[in-house]
């Protein structure tokens, strides 16, 4: 037991949770922008930054990240998630009327110190967001990794 207890005083926590915090719609822009997500659930390790909505990985390993958006159809809406500037994976629902919709992604990513994440909204689309908290960034750790690229 003693030996568990040491390995978890050790271990890096990194986890965060957020929101956009804003009901109403956001965008259309005529440029993709950085999504910030203001309203924290959580932000243990603090690598998450509600001011610009980038997080940075404060250690090497494997993270998971998944984020949602949400519209009224009556417009696009298109989310990309990127690490350092590329495209890793996106959400994307057509104008389809007048309801409203939702989408969600995720991706396990292997980070080095420093790396940051983010979320973009595409240029012409837009979210939609209430008190519910439709539109979400999360991400944490799986588990670190060591600088040799061997597991911890």
């Amino acid at each position: 037991m003693e030996e568990l207890r040491k390995q978890n005083k050790e271990r890096p926590y990194v986890a965060f949770a957020a929101s956009l915090g804003v009901s109403g719609n956001t965008g259309p822009f005529n440029t993709d922008i950085t999504m910030i997500y203001k309203n924290i659930f959580t932000n243990t390790g603090s690598a998450y930054n509600p001011n610009t909505g980038i997080f940075t990985a404060p250690v090497r390993g494997v993270y998971y990240f998944s984020f949602s958006g949400c519209n009224d159809a009556s417009k696009a809406m298109g989310l990309q998630l990127y690490k350092n500037g590329v495209k890793q994976v996106t959400v994307f629902n057509h104008d389809s009327g007048t309801r409203y919709e939702t989408s969600t992604n995720g991706i396990s990513l292997e980070l080095e110190v420093g790396v940051q994440v983010y979320v973009r909204l595409l240029k012409n689309t837009w979210v939609a967001d209430s008190d519910n908290n439709h539109n979400t960034f999360i991400g944490h750790l799986l588990f670190p990794l060591l600088s040799s690229g061997c597991q911890q």
